[in-house]
């Protein structure tokens, strides 16, 4: 569908991605390299890592990519050592929050559709029954942090929602996918603003649903454009899409991605906050590469008059983000220059994890094979 210039353009990428992995992987191992928001630090070995945090499943997710490219064992080695070290959040319990489906689809659900190994199935629909289980009814949400008020729903969490449908298809039980799609129109009636820009968080009533408020998140202000949470709304609805069918949430997709598309300066990242002032200048690789996935998947679904339009704008974040890898052999680092939010100073322009595996799970899909973690048709 891609043509075969942008294909080739993406294997040569991926293949250079694939060098670099092979030099970090040995290195990391089973472990869950990280930033630290507060101090700047970047942590390949994860030393600091905090096992019910959000980015745990990312590298093990790269693992098993690796894994499908290659049929290296040593991946699938590191990515099942990961995948039984987040055994641990399951034990606390009380660290788990509305990201369950980062961390156990791109980890337990990666590994058992991949093995079919049924430890790795009970703890995936282990995970997703907890994802249920933060539903507020009454309000039609699935509820965000813990640390947080309990009105606080987040744009992050569309992408957690898949994890809720392959469960549904799993057990053939309707009430997982019941809860995503009434998740999915929540967010898509109340997050959504009319040019295409995207709430980070919305604030609702638990006993009515009723929308109270649009705090700031991580983007500049209230009513700004937080980059990265744009790039959740474009890839979250079309996974939406592709996992429960509802032609309004790629509908909803393509409106975010028009505003995303829209704001791009050629050959640049995109800027941290689409709404930010001139000054100080913040990019966010992250939302590049996270974009870019949500972009292939949109042109796959469209008819082929309207495709080249996602097409050219995923090549062209691809093309920014190749220039911004760090493909030095002697450095535990990929992608540079992805930043946390507008006012967390030591978060800015440093590697992400996320961003990473987004990179590769964008190359991997012009490769024809990304493992399809998060899409069960």
């Amino acid at each position: 569908m891609f043509s075969n210039e942008n294909k080739a353009y993406a294997a040569d990428f991926l293949d250079r991605v694939e060098k670099k992995l092979k030099i970090m992987a040995p290195e990391i191992g089973a472990n869950f390299p990280t930033s630290h928001v507060m101090t700047g630090e970047w942590d390949p070995h994860g030393k600091k890592a905090n096992i019910s945090g959000w980015t745990t499943a990312f590298w093990p997710g790269m693992m098993w990519l690796m894994y499908i490219k290659t049929g290296d064992e040593m991946f699938k080695k590191f990515a099942e050592g990961c995948e039984e070290k987040l055994d641990e959040a399951f034990d606390i319990f009380t660290g788990i929050h509305h990201d369950v489906g980062f961390m156990w689809s791109l980890s337990a659900v990666a590994d058992y559709k991949l093995t079919g190994n049924e430890k790795s199935r009970a703890r995936a629909l282990h995970a997703a029954t907890i994802l249920a289980g933060r539903f507020n009814h009454k309000g039609k949400y699935i509820r965000a942090w813990d640390h947080s008020s309990l009105r606080w729903a987040i744009i992050d969490c569309m992408m957690n929602i898949p994890l809720l449908c392959w469960a549904s298809k799993e057990m053939d039980d309707p009430r997982f996918i019941q809860i995503a799609t009434t998740h999915a129109d929540t967010v898509m009636n109340n997050f959504v603003r009319a040019d295409g820009s995207v709430n980070h968080i919305v604030e609702f009533d638990p006993e009515t649903g009723e929308m109270l408020a649009t705090p700031r998140g991580q983007g500049y202000a209230p009513g700004s454009s937080w980059s990265r949470g744009q790039a959740w709304a474009i890839y979250g609805f079309v996974l939406a899409y592709l996992n429960i069918g509802k032609k309004e949430y790629l509908d909803t997709a393509k409106k975010v991605a028009h505003y995303f598309i829209a704001n791009l300066e050629p050959g640049k990242l995109p800027l941290l906050d689409f709404r930010a002032p001139a000054e100080p200048v913040f990019y966010d690789s992250s939302a590049a590469s996270i974009t870019a996935c949500g972009l292939i998947e949109i042109a796959k679904a469209v008819g082929e008059y309207e495709a080249p339009i996602y097409e050219r704008a995923a090549m062209q974040l691809l093309h920014v983000l190749d220039e911004n890898c760090n493909y030095k052999e002697d450095e535990l680092r990929l992608l540079e220059n992805a930043s946390s939010a507008y006012h967390s100073p030591n978060g800015m322009h440093m590697p992400w994890i996320f961003g990473d595996y987004y990179l590769l799970e964008a190359l991997m899909k012009l490769h024809g094979d990304d493992g399809r973690f998060t899409i069960h048709q």
